[in-house]
């Protein structure tokens, strides 16, 4: 046990013993899932969801569900926070509700989103079944799981969050047909699929289309008011008095500037209260906030791009650069290719052809990165291609030059 006793002169001056801002900053954690009182904006959408799902309590099959909606409009938010509620509510009559969550954007096959779903609602010492982290086929993933579901479950509840990011759509089809075909002979499944795409019905596959029927919610963005309702409802994550009287009005303006993006609301927040700690003063003030928003974004760029190859993220520079000097926002693939050429020559890398540079803009725009636009030229002229960035195009730029791997990058061609 440490010594009680000790002097503040003991203490090691590179560590900070007091924390001036934060009360509790796990309520600005993007993972903690708040109490129904913290939840503002969505009572229709919790119904909604509450309705499909339901039956759960009595034991019988829940509806599946799509639920559409841009990033940070509380579509997985809401999903994970009723299906908790229910799966209390229906142990009180005995009824077993287990749910699993599954980030597609992580597990984006079908094999992993069965691992991962078999793991979740897997408890070994009493099934006594194993779920290796490879080594089984596909199929004896499912097989694994079946026995999991019909062994612990009463009803399971399948979350899978960014479904539009799996690489087929098989995984549907073998979960809404488990009772049918006899894989499961007690247990009920109920999917919710979640996606920024409100288009993902339309490259369901026609066996899925047939087999999956379900119901369908769009969740639009959060209003300025309503994000700054979310934000005072979280504020408890400050000490009293440290938020100045323009920090959350200014916080959720900026953020329903994007979209109305919840999550980039908290996160600016939370960010602007470690920029205060960072300079160990006692209030976050307007001046934080708009070095948080530019940080936030950094590092959400910075996230999205981590596994982009080098050449990726010269074609994404090549767009900023372009977005930065033009008084447009949407250029074509000739545009970019020129400007692409003038980065990797001046830093001495490799250079793809155009045909491979508008195929990288186009695995871009999948991932929410870039707009691309398919536009046609006229009757027999054929088609071309425009591109625009979704995130800011400063960001890009410093985010993307920060790699060593541009460091004789400074600034041309575009």
């Amino acid at each position: 046990m440490a010594d009680e006793n000790h002097s503040e002169t003991d203490r090691d001056s590179l560590f900070r013993y007091e924390e001036p801002i934060f009360a509790r900053e796990e309520l600005l954690d993007i993972r903690h899932i708040p109490g129904p009182e913290r939840i503002v904006g969505r009572d229709t959408h919790m119904q909604r969801v509450a309705n499909a799902v339901n039956p759960a309590i009595f034991g019988r099959p829940p509806k599946h569900l799509l639920i559409y909606g841009k990033t940070g409009t509380g579509k997985s938010l809401v999903s994970r926070h009723v299906t908790e509620r229910l799966a209390a509510e229906a142990a009180k009559d005995e009824v077993t509700v287990r749910t699993a969550f599954v980030d597609c954007g992580e597990e984006n096959t079908e094999t992993s989103a069965v691992k991962t779903i078999a793991s979740q609602l897997n408890e070994p010492t009493e099934t006594g079944i194993s779920v290796p982290e490879r080594g089984l086929a596909t199929g004896d993933y499912y097989k694994r799981l079946w026995r999991i579901l019909d062994a612990r479950c009463d009803v399971a509840l399948i979350l899978l969050d960014e479904i539009d990011m799996l690489e087929d759509d098989e995984i549907l089809r073998k979960l809404s047909r488990a009772g049918e075909n006899n894989r499961v002979s007690r247990c009920s499944i109920g999917v919710i699929g979640i996606s920024n795409k409100i288009d993902y019905p339309d490259q369901l596959t026609e066996r899925v289309k047939s087999s999956f029927q379900h119901d369908e919610i769009v969740f639009k963005p959060y209003t300025a008011d309503q994000l700054g309702d979310i934000l005072d409802n979280r504020c408890d994550a400050f000490r009293p008095g440290v938020l100045g009287d323009d920090v959350i009005p200014l916080t959720s303006a900026l953020a329903a500037q994007e979209h109305g993006d919840a999550r980039k609301a908290i996160d600016i927040l939370r960010n602007a209260g470690r920029i205060a700690t960072e300079e160990e003063l006692t209030e976050v003030v307007v001046g934080h906030v708009r070095k948080a928003k530019e940080r936030t974004e950094a590092n959400r760029f910075n996230e999205i791009v981590a596994g982009t190859p080098v050449q990726g993220k010269a074609i994404l520079l090549a767009l900023a650069m372009l977005t930065l000097v033009s008084d447009e926002t949407e250029f074509s693939t000739k545009r970019v290719y020129d400007t692409y050429t003038s980065i990797v020559n001046e830093i001495g890398m490799d250079q793809l052809s155009e045909r491979r540079v508008n195929e990288i803009l186009q695995e871009q725009a999948f991932l929410n990165v870039i707009n691309s636009t398919r536009t046609s030229r006229g009757r027999g002229r054929g088609v071309y291609s425009t591109h625009r960035l979704l995130e800011d195009a400063d960001i890009v730029r410093k985010v993307i030059t920060a790699d060593d791997r541009f460091d004789e990058f400074d600034g041309v061609g575009a």
